[in-house]
């Protein structure tokens, strides 16, 4: 199993919508896929119909009682091969919970490991925050994306997400390939246009080499609980999207075992 994270410290940026993207292009190509959600906002869930706010098994469940098994959480989703790992409103509480208890950063990475030829690929859409909920997702990642929203104020959020995958990068004690992800691209304002010219300026090869544009059809998409490639296969949103699946599985090559790392 890959396990890749969507994750940026600035909200609205495009997390979820490409973790569910790839995921609907996934099962398309016949992969199975996991998808986490550990934000507490909850959207990857609401995207798939069910309530963050609501009292059934969750993510947060997890973190209570870790020896819960997955497929005790785990919801089916309309889209072939693909699952859900639901979230709760209840995970913005676990950081004042938990503190600094030993082993809280490992536990989803741990929860996973028995399921990991279960599915072929897990992603996980990650908080806008740094706390144990983005700990315990960079902690199980293969492979890092950084989507980030052609526009200046969004350029904050990437140099505070980088600033952090530094920090846990040290205490991971292992590489953790990142890859910076130009979203909501929109070639007709000259702001978009600049600063995408200031990303490929200061990011060069850790940037993708293409973006993902403005289109309609996500909007749609999230309307009916839907992978963009369920709805609008041949539209430029899809057909981006497609381009990053191919380059990322270039980058990672073959599906690598689980290995647990650090104890914290």
């Amino acid at each position: 199993m890959r396990v890749w994270a969507a994750a940026n410290q600035k909200g609205g940026v495009g997390k979820t919508t490409t973790a569910v993207s790839l995921a609907g292009l996934l099962s398309r190509e016949g992969k199975t896929v996991l998808l986490v959600d550990m934000d507490p906002h909850g959207s990857m869930t609401a995207y798939f119909k069910y309530d963050p706010d609501s009292h059934t098994p969750s993510i947060y469940h997890l973190f209570q009682t870790p020896a819960t098994p997955l497929h005790a959480i785990i919801r089916d989703t309309e889209v072939d091969g693909v699952k859900l790992l639901p979230a709760s409103t209840a995970l913005a509480t676990l950081d004042r919970q938990l503190g600094a208890q030993e082993g809280k950063g490992l536990v989803l990475q741990r929860a996973l490991a028995p399921y990991f030829d279960e599915f072929d690929y897990c992603i996980i859409d990650c908080p806008p925050l740094l706390g144990i909920l983005m700990v315990n997702a960079l902690a199980a990642a293969s492979q890092l994306l950084v989507p980030v929203q052609t526009e200046f104020l969004a350029m904050k959020g990437l140099e505070r997400m980088l600033h952090t995958l530094d920090m846990v990068l040290r205490a991971r004690k292992q590489p953790l390939d990142y890859l910076i992800v130009p979203t909501m691209f929109d070639r007709r304002t000259r702001a978009a246009i600049d600063c995408l010219r200031q990303l490929q300026l200061q990011y060069g090869d850790k940037l993708w080499s293409n973006v993902i544009p403005v289109d309609t059809q996500f909007r749609e998409a999230s309307r009916k609980g839907l992978p963009i490639s369920h709805v609008a296969a041949s539209g430029r949103g899809a057909k981006a999207y497609e381009a990053l699946l191919a380059d990322l599985n270039k980058r990672q090559g073959a599906p690598a075992s689980l290995h647990l790392v650090g104890h914290g």
